[in-house]
């Protein structure tokens, strides 16, 4: 087997984990080492005025890394953690939303290499968050870290 998991494998863990990340609609359409989709109906998810809420948007951009790490790492041996995060809205949301992020294998090689080294590494994640005709509607830079099991970091 090459490592791949399965959308809804990440998707029922990841729920199990996080009852906020249910309770919301996210949806993982697709993931692999590498490279994540994320997507958040409207549905549920508006606000005062009938657009999609502030928060909602927040989360699918910061959630799209653990995502990410669910499908690029061992799950036994690491973890992941937000440090920081920062969101630029753009327009308002009247459709369902999606993000998806792509992170060159070197990129990934280095975070596992320096967290099984240091016990942890950092990692930048930049999204567009794209409205149901694929329209940019916000843009988030994140700051990750990569943890093991095996420091206490």
């Amino acid at each position: 087997m090459d490592g791949t998991k399965e959308p809804q494998y990440i998707q029922e863990s990841l729920e199990d984990r996080i009852g906020f990340i249910k309770r919301m609609g996210l949806k993982v359409t697709a993931a692999r080492k590498g490279y994540a989709k994320l997507s958040a109906p409207l549905e549920g998810n508006q606000n005062h005025i009938g657009i999609m809420y502030a928060g909602a948007l927040f989360s699918l951009a910061e959630f799209i890394g653990g995502v990410f790490c669910w499908a690029s790492f061992d799950q036994i041996r690491f973890y992941p953690i937000v440090k920081d995060m920062r969101i630029k809205y753009v327009k308002p949301v009247k459709t369902d939303a999606y993000v998806e992020i792509f992170i060159a294998k070197e990129e990934i090689e280095r975070i596992e290499k320096e967290a099984e080294t240091n016990g942890k590494s950092d990692f930048r994640i930049e999204t567009q968050i794209k409205d149901a005709s694929g329209e940019m509607v916000a843009f988030s830079t994140g700051v990750y870290q990569l943890r093991t099991n095996k420091f206490d970091c």
